[in-house]
């Protein structure tokens, strides 16, 4: 499967993960995901609104999940996903636009959309960018989501190599922890050009119960790399999956 420009170009959009029997992986293949967030009008009841976006969802074969939203009692949100940008635009929003939700807004300070990324490690690169994410949103045995985007502040990028890995290795070892312990698991995505606020990474934690995600976001607080290099995080969306779909 190839998306990519020519090899002649000198430009390799590749994703590329460790090397295996001395022949570096890569694959131009990435997870897109998008999250949308709505606030359910006077004459559209909260549940209403979630079986009529099931319905429409599941008959589009639009791999997704839908939250209720813990901060907004009448807000709902539908995380899409696809190899394909292009499902969000031919069957998400024909999902959401149906006549049946009118009463359906949307509330784009809370929209997010990345892709799974590499980080040149992997073990095995499609099932971090393409199994992975896919069977973490979608475990019924972890409904509590939070879902944020970040920027870090441009030094970052100009530190060296080494030192860059280094404050990588302890922000993903605490990641690492939780996840071995079963309390929080993550997603992570690249949003550079895709994100209306110019965000760089959107996180999503998921997990069986909502404290241990609010407690990860409080333990990366004291890493080097939200304590100096983040120059934002937020805004958070906090929601319990009601509904979700592998797709077809």
């Amino acid at each position: 499967m190839s998306h990519g420009a020519p090899e002649s170009s000198g430009v390799d959009v590749r994703e590329r993960g460790a090397a295996k029997d001395g022949v570096p992986q890569t694959l131009d293949q990435r997870l897109f995901m998008q999250l949308t967030c709505f606030q359910c009008g006077p004459t559209l009841p909260p549940p209403r609104a979630v079986e009529r976006l099931a319905a429409r969802l599941e008959s589009a074969g639009m791999p997704s999940v839908i939250y209720e939203d813990v901060n907004h009692p009448r807000g709902v949100a539908v995380l899409g996903f696809s190899e394909d940008p292009a499902d969000f635009v031919e069957k998400l929003r024909p999902a959401s636009s149906d006549e049946e939700l009118v009463g359906l807004a949307v509330r784009p300070e809370l929209g997010m959309i990345g892709r799974t990324y590499s980080t040149g490690f992997e073990q095995d690169l499609a099932f971090w960018l393409l199994e992975r994410p896919r069977a973490t949103v979608l475990n019924a045995a972890w409904p509590w989501a939070i879902w944020y985007p970040l920027r870090r502040k441009g030094e970052f990028e100009r530190l060296d190599p080494k030192e860059k890995a280094g404050i990588m290795r302890e922000h993903g070892g605490i990641g690492r922890t939780y996840g071995d312990a079963d309390l929080a698991h993550d997603v992570r995505l690249a949003c550079h050009g895709l994100d209306q606020a110019d965000n760089d990474f959107v996180i999503g934690l998921v997990g069986k119960e909502l404290f241990p995600l609010s407690h990860v976001v409080q333990s990366m607080r004291r890493t080097r790399q939200t304590a100096e290099y983040m120059e934002k995080m937020g805004p958070f969306f906090v929601g319990r999956a009601v509904w979700r779909h592998a797709g077809r």
